[in-house]
């Protein structure tokens, strides 16, 4: 079976390339050459454990190929799956469907066969009738059905996901879409991994609807961990403890600096806008995204409050900038607010990334780069761990300790604890909803 995805960024070059290895012929098409012209050459454009292997294998094999031509890219597909962006539109927080409904056009011009034209990308409820009637209006002779089937791919575990998910959901309208899809996720059913089949509007709300939920769970442990800080009580028993209730559960249930990345920002604030649009708000929702966006805030005052009520003229060693690890993805990290508030206030912060650079450097001007945590932290003032990679996992604290000028550390992501950090040299150290010590070291 023939497969085309429209776009190669991170959800359809992940697809595109597991889709192959199920044994499907799939091109992906490109527009940006850049992009294109490292993926013809080779060369993953993102960071994704595993993936450029994958790819490799791929293209080797003669199952995977990358163009920048639509037209050429359709032609005789059993299925074109449009996995464009969608981000939040500036001004009123609705997702831009700008370049799914120009890709529909394209594809419309393109079609010369049946094909099922499928959106993969996070879109409204509602959007595939409108991607169906573009594409009807553009070519009315165009023989086509149209598919929703969202993703669910964790940035960091994508193949893993992609190749044992919780569930596939496809929305479909006719009996010959559904077979496509059944057979283009033949590999993962003859496996028993279920194929949730629904109509199209609920394949498009399951997507926000989860989304919300998940950011909803790491809201309220962020909640939960601030009243922990007031009243004496560990998050993490917290946590520990309401996980352990199977109705509840034990994922997105660490306390943090707030969510980020590219999903969870952009569709709360979409599935917001469609409560508002549908006379139907989506209250719950409306204060995650507020609530969220105070406790990066509440991160800023924590590290004020570690350096004595001021960072200026102190240096700062940040330890992870991308929003979660195992990405090099920057999309509403947290330390895009963190950073460049500790610049404002006359810090010099120096960053160490193992995949963040690359992005990160644009959007973090006045910082300084360096290779690990240990060079960072010589003569600082702070050190503030702001994403768990597993480097910051297993640091010697006392050999990070030693080097510093005062040793003082906001862990945001409670990978250690007060006592560890006092028995290695720390003066100070602060975490996310558990007792820490002050520069008397006192707990």
């Amino acid at each position: 079976m023939k497969i085309t995805m429209i776009g190669a960024g991170y959800v359809g070059l992940v697809s595109g390339v597991c889709f192959s290895d199920f044994g499907h012929d799939v091109v992906c098409v490109e527009k940006n050459p850049d992009r294109l012209a490292k993926l013809q050459a080779g060369e993953v454009p993102i960071y994704e454990p595993g993936l450029d292997e994958l790819m490799a294998r791929n293209v080797e094999a003669g199952r995977l190929n990358f163009t920048g031509d639509l037209a050429e890219g359709v032609r005789d597909a059993a299925a074109v799956f449009i996995a464009v962006g969608t981000p939040t539109r500036r001004g009123d927080g609705h997702a831009d469907l700008s370049y799914v409904m120009q890709a529909a056009r394209e594809i419309a011009n393109a079609l010369t066969d049946y094909a099922v034209v499928v959106t993969k990308s996070t879109v409204p409820v509602g959007t595939n009738r409108t991607v169906k009637e573009v594409i009807a209006t553009t070519n009315p002779e165009a023989d086509f059905d149209v598919a929703s089937n969202p993703e669910f791919l964790r940035e960091g575990a994508a193949i893993d996901d992609f190749m044992r998910p919780d569930r596939i959901v496809v929305g479909v309208e006719t009996d010959r879409a559904a077979e496509v899809m059944q057979e283009i996720y033949r590999p993962l059913y003859l496996r028993d991994f279920p194929i949730m089949t629904t109509d199209l509007e609920s394949a498009e709300m399951i997507k926000y609807a989860a989304n919300a939920f998940l950011a909803t769970k790491i809201t309220f442990i962020n909640e939960i961990a601030a009243l922990c800080e007031r009243t004496g009580a560990d998050v993490k028993a917290v946590s520990k403890g309401m996980g352990s209730d199977l109705r509840i559960g034990s994922k997105f249930l660490h306390a943090g600096p707030g969510y980020g990345g590219s999903c969870f920002p952009k569709d709360t604030k979409a599935l917001a806008r469609i409560g508002q649009d549908h006379a139907s708000p989506m209250q719950l929702t409306e204060t995650v995204i507020k609530v969220n966006e105070e406790i990066k805030r509440r991160m800023v005052d924590k590290v004020f409050d570690l350096c004595g009520g001021s960072v200026n003229h102190k240096t700062v060693a940040v330890l992870g900038v991308t929003f979660k690890p195992n990405t090099d993805d920057m999309r509403d990290a947290p330390s895009l607010t963190i950073v460049p508030a500790l610049v404002g206030n006359g810090a010099h912060v120096r960053v160490v990334d193992p995949q963040g650079h690359r992005e990160a450097a644009e959007l973090l001007p006045g910082v300084t780069w360096h290779e690990d945590a240990y060079e960072a932290a010589a003569d600082a003032d702070a050190v503030i761990i702001l994403t768990e990679w597993n480097e910051f996992r297993a640091l010697d604290l006392a050999r990070l300790a030693d080097t510093m000028r005062s040793p003082k550390m906001a862990d945001l992501r409670n990978i250690y604890s007060a006592e560890v950090a006092r028995d290695a040299g720390f003066t100070a150290y602060t975490s996310v909803g558990r007792r820490g010590i002050d520069d008397t070291g006192a707990e």
